[in-house]
């Protein structure tokens, strides 16, 4: 019998190290840009076409690499960190096992021009899935010049799992976010398609915030420091004010490397109870500083998870931090010590015999009992002439009643002011069907002009008028926009939405798609430095994306430059989808570019979603309107014909039961 057990190729084993390492083409980005870091790198271009799948080029002017370093460096685990294992303990730098290089090129097609300061010629690789086609010396500049091409060529069952050219540029930008913050003294550039998407030079922390997220997001972040034995933590949280329901910025960085953690999470989460709502969530930027044997960052193939060593110290350390920065840079009424004004005081003294003032009081005088008499004559006097009523036959119209606000008939209050005792009123009104109406006859009944009441045989069903019509004409509404075009209505006062570049990279990308469904939208700019380079360029480069050049919107840009930050896009939106007036434009694009960044739902349904809901929302039945019997029977029937009557489309209950059971309890 033959043994069954081989050892795995090096080309199959670097293909299943790739799976874990190399999950898409923000892996890449992430493992070369901290590769670059390593070789003491102050300036990294990243260049992207296609999102990566075509080329991802990671440029730096670091110390590069020998002829030999460069083609050891694809070998699995090759590493110039560790050479034993105590060394696992002593790390300060990102990469360490020798697996990112040897993973990339088992799945794509690289090249590599490498050269370190002492030499006069660099080194040339090419290799294609794991072999190594060319070798030779070349001259390049100073650092290294990697380039992955054709990404997965060789695993198209990897190649078709990535989503869209948009959410993978999106997920790029989110690891050259992490990259670019906690790097802050490196200058990098991003550029996709041929287009700067961010060009940032060396900085202080707080200013790669704001070049990354506006410069608004200064004024709403407080200063954290503290630094003890087990841990230094620096960086920033955000006041509660600006707390946001999505899109939040939460990142904790230790030793320079980005890092998820809920149980420290958990702990900036505590110190805003009671400060924000439970929907919303605080920006942070914390960095952790520990000694490298008080972590494991070997939990996890790609580093992103870290087991502390001291992690319920660190985790009273930094509750204890966030809550005092939130408490000294917290917001308190200013005391005014201005004596402008002011009654002045003599001074005192001690053989002074100050006289009291007079003040004539009538001891006798009660504000209180003229009230009080008045309003016990007016209580008994109406009790009274209500009890002379019902000895005397009065009908009720003369107490000031009127029928209509009883809810009884004409003849039913004949037969209530004819009753000569309790016991025979109690027996008529119950022998009138206007008041008392039997369940076979009469199915429905308003409540407080807001409900439906109808019994079931489980007890007692209420449901919501508004929302049961809101829901039956959006359904009916999505079946209609689904089927017909959608015509477009100009904007009055256009909208100007300013957006960070991984949110503009996704509107590019969905311009098609908008301009069917009736947006029209114009792109004033790119960069806010780009407004004085070259006008002519310019103009062609901010052209009207949707509908042509426009010379009106490119020479607007100069006006709208206060609005661009370093790095944002800022877009005017002319023309949305006939339906959605009054809908704050602003936030349905920015719900849009979540939904996208999520692999959710099509942008066509969820634009028609928004605009069937609005139009549902102000068609249907408003509160406080009585409704006709007739009326409330259309509307349940309507509703209960739904495939999902329970709910409207953003969640809200329509239908409630109250069994018969807690009916009972009630008595």
């Amino acid at each position: 019998m033959s043994d069954v057990i081989k050892l795995l190729p090096d080309s199959v084993a670097n293909q299943i190290a790739a799976g874990e390492v190399i999950q898409r083409p923000a892996s890449v980005v992430k493992e070369l840009v901290e590769n670059a870091i390593d070789a003491q790198a102050n300036d990294v271009q990243i260049v992207l076409k296609d999102a990566g799948r075509t080329l991802i080029q990671i440029v730096d002017n670091g110390i590069g690499m020998s002829e030999t370093d460069a083609r050891l460096a694809f070998e699995r685990h090759s590493t110039s960190k560790i050479r034993v294992a105590e060394d696992l303990f002593q790390l300060h730098t990102m990469g360490f096992r020798g697996e990112a290089l040897a993973s990339i090129a088992a799945i794509a097609q690289v090249e590599l021009r490498t050269r370190r300061t002492q030499d006069e010629l660099g080194t040339k690789l090419i290799i294609n899935a794991s072999r190594c086609e060319q070798q030779e010396c070349v001259a390049c500049p100073v650092g290294a010049n990697f380039m992955i091409k054709n990404l997965f060529f060789n695993v198209p069952a990897r190649r078709r799992f990535l989503k869209s050219n948009p959410v993978e540029l999106s997920n790029i930008i989110k690891e050259f976010e992490r990259l670019a913050l906690v790097n802050h003294n490196v200058a990098f550039t991003l550029t996709h398609n041929g287009t700067i998407l961010y060009k940032l030079p060396a900085t202080t922390f707080l200013q790669r915030i704001a070049a990354l997220f506006g410069n608004g997001i200064e004024q709403q972040l407080v200063p954290l420091n503290v630094s003890t034995s087990i841990v230094k933590i620096t960086g920033f949280v955000a006041k509660p004010e600006h707390a946001r329901k999505r899109n939040y910025l939460q990142y904790f960085f230790v030793n320079g490397r980005y890092m998820r953690h809920p149980y420290f999470h958990k702990a900036v989460l505590t110190c805003y109870n009671q400060l924000i709502p439970d929907d919303k969530q605080p920006n942070y930027f914390l960095q952790f500083t520990v000694e490298p044997q008080a972590i494991d960052v070997n939990i996890h193939p790609t580093k992103t998870e870290i087991k502390f060593q001291d992690e319920l110290p660190i985790w009273q350390i930094l509750s204890a931090a966030v809550r005092e920065s939130l408490g000294r840079f917290s917001e308190v009424p200013v005391i005014d010590f201005n004596q402008a004004g002011t009654v002045d005081i003599p001074p005192y003294d001690p053989n002074g015999n100050p006289d009291a003032p007079q003040v004539d009081v009538d001891k006798s005088y009660n504000p209180f009992r003229q009230q009080a008499e008045h309003a016990r004559r007016q209580v008994t006097s109406d009790w009274e002439q209500l009890f002379q009523s019902f000895q005397n036959n009065t009908p009720t119209e003369k107490l000031g009643v009127r029928s209509e606000e009883l809810g009884v008939s004409q003849e039913g209050l004949k037969k209530i002011n004819s009753a000569s005792s309790a016991s025979s009123a109690r027996d008529d009104l119950r022998e009138n069907n206007e008041i008392f109406p039997a369940s076979e006859q009469v199915k429905y009944l308003q409540l407080k002009g807001r409900y439906i009441l109808s019994p079931v045989k489980s007890g007692l069903m209420l449901i919501d008028q508004h929302r049961a019509h809101l829901r039956t004409l959006y359904d009916r509404y999505m079946t209609r926009l689904q089927t017909a075009p959608l015509p477009s209505q100009t904007l009055l006062f256009p909208e100007k939405i300013t957006l960070l570049p991984a949110q503009a990279a996704i509107i590019r990308s969905l311009l098609d798609d908008l301009h069917q469904l009736g947006f029209s939208i114009h792109e004033l700019g790119v960069r806010s430095e780009e407004l004085g380079v070259n006008p002519a360029q310019n103009s062609q480069k901010n052209k009207n994306i949707v509908s042509g050049e426009s010379a009106e919107v490119c020479g607007s840009l100069r006006e709208e430059k206060e609005l661009l930050t370093p790095n944002s896009s800022l877009l005017t939106i002319t023309a949305v989808p006939a339906g959605l007036e009054g809908v704050n434009i602003h936030q349905l694009i920015l719900q849009v570019i979540e939904t996208v960044e999520n692999g959710g739902e099509d942008i066509r349904r969820n634009i028609l979603r928004h605009i069937a809901l609005c139009v549902a929302g102000a068609a249907a039945i408003p509160y406080n309107r009585p409704l006709l019997p007739e009326e409330m029977e259309i509307i349940v029937a309507d509703l209960l014909k739904l495939p999902q009557p329970n709910y409207t489309p953003d969640g809200k209950n329509i239908i409630a039961i109250i069994p018969i059971e807690q009916i009972a309890k009630l008595f």
